[in-house]
């Protein structure tokens, strides 16, 4: 075998470990509203149940949060945790109505869609009739809401005006912003090299130094 094609193997192992080292394609993630309910202990917990279906009660906080997410498990929580007692202080009690705790945070502007900006976060207290539910406590408090056909909740208080739940590109996240249940595991992304281009980069040590001996032997009189 010529010094030639030993080189042309040699930037072929090459080309297979650089391959090996690229980059994923991106991921799929959707740009929604999530809804959330405030448990007993003061956190955010991924509501199960839609809030024209969820039925809050009187005392209760419930939380709406636009963000860029890939799932459920990867959802953006509002970042305000105020319980009833601050968010409802002012707004007194009547027979036969309910009073429910909003918190509405229109998250950043990385994930905002093209050419709109999030308003402000904002809380409010809804005063409702006691069969109303966590929709009906929204829309007393940030209207216009929108709904597409499926009747998924798309806009609070006009904002975004247009899309609906649209798939983008999930967006790169750095641990330090990420919830728990968003961190890898550990050993799953130490920043080290993967096992499979270590073992190339291995290939290209063995081929090099079988190169140079190929190269010596042919050169010996």
């Amino acid at each position: 075998m010529t010094f030639r094609r030993h080189a042309l193997l040699l930037l072929t192992a090459l080309a297979c470990v650089l391959g090996l080292a690229a980059p994923a394609s991106a991921a799929s993630a959707y740009r929604y509203w999530s809804f959330w309910e405030r448990t007993d202990a003061g956190a955010w917990q991924y509501a199960t149940r839609g809030p024209a279906v969820a039925r809050p009660g009187d005392g209760e906080v419930a939380g709406f949060r636009f963000a860029v997410s890939e799932d459920a498990g990867d959802a953006t929580r509002p970042r305000n945790a105020a319980d009833f007692a601050t968010l409802c202080a002012d707004t007194k009690a009547r027979a036969g109505e309910k009073r429910v705790g909003l918190v509405i945070d229109f998250g950043t502007a990385a994930d905002a869609p093209s050419g709109e900006r999030p308003p402000r976060a904002r809380t409010a207290c809804a005063r409702v009739p006691e069969d109303a539910s966590a929709a009906d406590a929204l829309a007393a408090v940030a209207k216009p809401l929108r709904y597409d056909a499926s009747a998924l909740l798309c806009g609070i208080a006009g904002y975004p005006r247009q899309g609906c739940g649209e798939q983008v590109a999930a967006p790169s996240r750095g641990t330090a912003g990420k919830t728990p249940r968003e961190t890898p595991a550990h050993g799953d992304d130490d920043g080290g090299p993967s096992l499979g281009v270590s073992a190339g980069l291995g290939v290209l040590v063995v081929l090099a130094a079988g190169i140079v001996w190929q190269t010596r032997r042919r050169r010996q009189p």
